[in-house]
């Protein structure tokens, strides 16, 4: 994978489109060439990406207007990370780990030269596969743990009758028994 560039296994002819084009436009031409984002290039020259995420955020903030009448460049995210051809997939995978992104324009003398996507790097090096469920099978026990520390915090405070001393009060799971504070301050 360090000997491997981004150049090797990018996809040179990616979808773009201009950055005038409406929402709704670039929307019907990622559905017609499944894609997840369109590159908005002006005279060879990135000037923004639009992804199904920043689409879904338009439907939500301007569902009164309507996406035939948003220009793409005005919902694009006004920064846009990128990557060199003579990256390694190394690089490019420590960079999109780093960023949070699925996919990266791949930019050479400042002009679009193709896109690279994880689904590439997987496509191209498929043994990646168990590592990335091995990292999701980590972050979903991750998530039912602290989900069940909620759980149990939710738990922890009631309102009833102490076990303990048989008074009303706000109570707490103490070794198994419902007490009220006075009960469980006195263990």
């Amino acid at each position: 994978m360090k000997n491997i560039l981004v150049s090797d296994i990018m996809t040179r002819y990616p979808i773009t489109a201009s950055p005038e084009t409406t929402v709704l436009d670039c929307a019907r031409l990622m559905v017609k060439k499944k894609v997840g984002s369109v590159l908005l290039v002006k005279d060879k020259y990135l000037v923004g990406i639009l992804s199904e995420k920043d689409i879904l955020w338009a439907l939500i903030k301007s569902a009164k207007e309507d996406l035939s009448k948003i220009r793409a460049i005005d919902i694009s995210p006004k920064k846009i990370a990128t990557i060199k051809p003579d990256s390694t997939i190394s690089e490019t995978m420590l960079k999109m780990n780093k960023l949070g992104f699925e996919r990266l324009p791949v930019i050479s003398n400042n002009e679009l030269v193709g896109m690279i996507t994880a689904k590439d790097i997987l496509n191209f090096h498929p043994e990646l596969y168990p590592e990335l469920e091995e990292f999701a099978e980590i972050r979903e026990e991750q998530e039912k743990i602290n989900r069940f520390k909620k759980a149990k915090e939710r738990a922890t405070i009631i309102d009833g009758i102490c076990e303990e001393c048989g008074s009303r009060d706000v109570l707490y799971r103490v070794n198994g028994l419902l007490m009220c504070e006075n009960c469980r301050d006195s263990l």
